[in-house]
C-alpha cells in the first residue's frame, strides 16, 4: 500500500473533522496589502469588516473527511462546499480575525477556539488547529485544518462559571459576616498531640497554655465578604487581615480553647457566642457558627465561619435584666431582687446579717402639695445618696422595696458595720441638702443584726420598729418646729 493510500485512509477514518484547504489566495491578498503599506492587520480589518469576509472567501476547500460531513450534517462534500456561507457566519467572523493575525505574523501552526454552524442551524463551539503542511510554507497551498466540537464542554464551563458567580454573589452580598478559612495547620498540631499519647486534651491545654496561641497562629483566612469589612470597620481585606490580632484578642483565647476542645472530640460543626473587636476597638458580641465543609473532614483545609453581630440584642437583654433587678426611678435594687437576695442569705449566709430599714420622710406631703414630679425628684435624690453611701461594696444590697421604703441587707456585717453605714447615709444626706436648694431630704433609719437564719424575721421586725420610732421622732420634732 502506497503512502498516499495510507494518508487517504487515515484522513477518511479520523475521529475528528479534517479539512484539507488551499490558502494560497489568502497569501496573495496579504502580500498585496503589505505592498500597499498595511502593517497592522487587525486595525486594517476592523476599519472595514468586509475585509474579514474577503479573507474567509479566499479559503478553498480541497477535501473533507466523513466525520466532517457527519458533524455539519452534510450529505456530500459538494453540498458542504456549496453551503459554506451557512457554516462561517455571525460571530464566527469576529473570531476569525485572531486566526488571520496568526497567519499574517508568520505562525504556520496554531490553535484557536471559534464558532461554526451546522447546516441545520446548530451553533457549535469548536476547537480549531490550523497547520500549513510541509513544503507549502511559501504559498500556503496546502493547509490541514482540524475541528473538534467542544460545545458540551463549553456549555458545561459556562454553567460552572455561572454557578461560581452565583455562589460568589451570595457570599459577597450575604448580610452575615462570612469567613473562609484553612484549619489544616491546626489539625496538624492537634494530631501531633494525639499521636503523642495525650488523652485529656483539656488538661493538656491548661498545662500548655501557649498551645492555644500556636493554633490561632496556624489559621489561614482565605477570604471574607463585604459584610465582614463593614462589621469590623475595615476599608479592604488586606487591612482587616493585617490586623486580626486586634479583632481576636482577650476573651477570644478562652473561647478558642473551647472550640479546639470540641474539634478534639470530633465536633466539626459548632455554634457559640463569642466576643470580637472592631478595628476601632469597639466590642462586638458575636453569634458564631463554625463548620468544616463537607469533603474536607480529613484535613480541615476548608472551613466556613459565619458571624452575626448580636451586640444590640445583648444590650437589650442586659437592659431588660437590669430593669428586672433595679428600680427605674432610683436605680437601686428593686423589691424582687431584695426578696431573692434575702432568701439566698437566709439559706447560705454569710453571718452575721445586718439590716438597715429606711423610710423617706415627708414624701406624701410633697406629692400632695407640689405634685408627683417633685416627689419623684426626691426619690431620685434618695437613690443618689444611698448609692454613694454603699460605694463599691458589692455585697451590700441597697433596695427600694416600696413607695418611700428602702432597706439595706449587709451579709457578713455586724452592728458596728451597720452603724457605720447609717452614719455615712446621714453625712451624705447633709451634703445633698446643701447642694439642692428647696425641699430637704430626711430618712428615718432603723438597725438590727442577726446571726442565723431563724433570727432573720425578728431582725427585719426589729429594724422596722426602730425605723418607725425614728420616724415618729421626726414628725414630733417637725410639729414642735412649726408651733415655735
Amino acid at each position: 500500500m502506497s503512502s498516499s493510500t495510507d494518508f487517504e485512509l487515515l484522513f477518511e477514518s479520523a475521529p475528528i473533522s479534517l479539512w484539507l484547504e488551499d490558502f494560497s489566495t489568502l497569501k496573495l491578498l496579504f502580500d498585496e496589502w503589505r505592498a500597499e503599506g498595511v502593517t497592522d492587520l487587525e486595525a486594517h480589518l476592523r476599519a472595514d469588516p468586509q475585509r474579514a469576509v474577503q479573507c474567509v472567501q479566499c479559503y478553498r476547500v480541497l477535501q473533507v473527511n466523513q466525520q466532517t460531513l457527519r458533524l455539519f450534517g452534510a450529505g456530500s462534500q459538494q453540498e458542504l462546499i456549496d453551503r459554506l456561507p451557512e457554516i462561517f457566519k455571525g460571530d464566527m467572523l469576529e473570531r476569525t480575525v485572531a486566526d488571520l493575525r496568526h497567519l499574517w505574523d508568520g505562525d504556520l501552526e496554531f490553535s484557536n477556539q471559534t464558532v461554526n454552524y451546522a447546516l441545520d442551524g446548530r451553533r457549535m463551539d469548536v476547537q480549531i488547529v490550523i497547520r500549513v503542511l510541509e513544503g507549502h510554507e511559501a504559498t500556503w497551498g496546502r493547509v490541514m485544518v482540524s475541528l473538534q466540537d467542544i460545545t458540551q464542554h463549553t456549555q458545561a464551563q459556562t454553567l460552572l462559571q455561572q454557578s461560581e458567580q452565583h455562589a460568589r454573589s451570595l457570599f459577597n452580598l450575604s448580610p452575615v459576616s462570612l469567613w473562609v478559612e484553612d484549619f489544616s495547620g491546626v489539625k496538624r498540631l492537634m494530631d501531633e498531640v494525639r499521636n503523642s499519647g495525650i488523652r485529656d486534651f483539656r488538661v493538656f491545654m491548661s498545662v500548655h497554655s501557649d498551645f492555644v496561641t500556636r493554633c490561632m497562629e496556624q489559621i489561614k483566612v482565605l477570604d471574607v465578604n463585604q459584610h465582614t469589612l463593614d462589621m469590623f470597620g475595615a476599608t479592604h481585606k488586606d487591612e482587616l487581615l493585617s490586623k486580626l490580632d486586634s479583632v481576636f484578642r482577650d476573651e477570644m483565647h478562652d473561647t478558642f480553647a473551647e472550640e479546639l476542645l470540641d474539634l478534639w472530640n470530633g465536633k466539626l460543626v459548632q455554634i457559640r457566642e463569642v466576643i470580637n473587636y472592631a478595628l476601632s476597638g469597639e466590642l462586638i458580641n458575636i453569634h458564631m457558627q463554625f463548620a468544616v465543609m463537607p469533603g474536607h473532614e480529613e484535613k480541615w483545609d476548608l472551613v466556613l465561619v459565619s458571624l452575626v453581630d448580636i451586640t444590640a440584642r445583648k444590650k437589650a437583654e442586659a437592659y431588660l435584666e437590669y430593669l428586672g433587678k433595679h428600680d427605674a426611678l432610683t436605680r437601686l435594687r428593686n423589691r424582687a431582687y431584695y426578696v431573692e437576695e434575702l432568701n439566698r442569705i437566709s439559706r447560705k449566709g454569710p453571718w452575721p446579717l445586718s439590716i438597715v430599714a429606711m423610710d423617706l420622710n415627708g414624701l406624701k406631703t410633697v406629692n400632695d402639695n407640689q405634685g408627683h414630679a417633685a416627689g419623684d425628684a426626691m426619690l431620685r435624690r434618695t437613690g443618689e445618696v444611698l448609692s454613694k453611701a454603699i460605694g463599691d461594696k458589692q455585697h451590700v444590697c441597697m433596695a427600694r422595696i416600696g413607695g418611700d421604703e428602702f432597706v439595706a441587707l449587709m451579709p457578713g456585717s455586724d452592728e458596728r458595720a451597720a452603724l457605720g453605714l447609717k452614719e455615712r447615709i446621714e453625712s451624705i444626706l447633709e451634703l445633698n441638702n446643701q447642694f439642692y436648694p428647696g425641699q430637704k431630704l430626711s430618712l428615718a433609719l432603723g438597725l438590727a443584726t442577726c446571726k442565723s437564719a431563724p433570727e432573720v424575721e425578728d431582725a427585719l421586725h426589729n429594724a422596722d420598729q426602730a425605723m418607725f420610732e425614728a420616724k415618729k421622732r421626726y414628725y414630733e420634732m417637725s410639729n414642735l418646729e412649726r408651733r415655735s
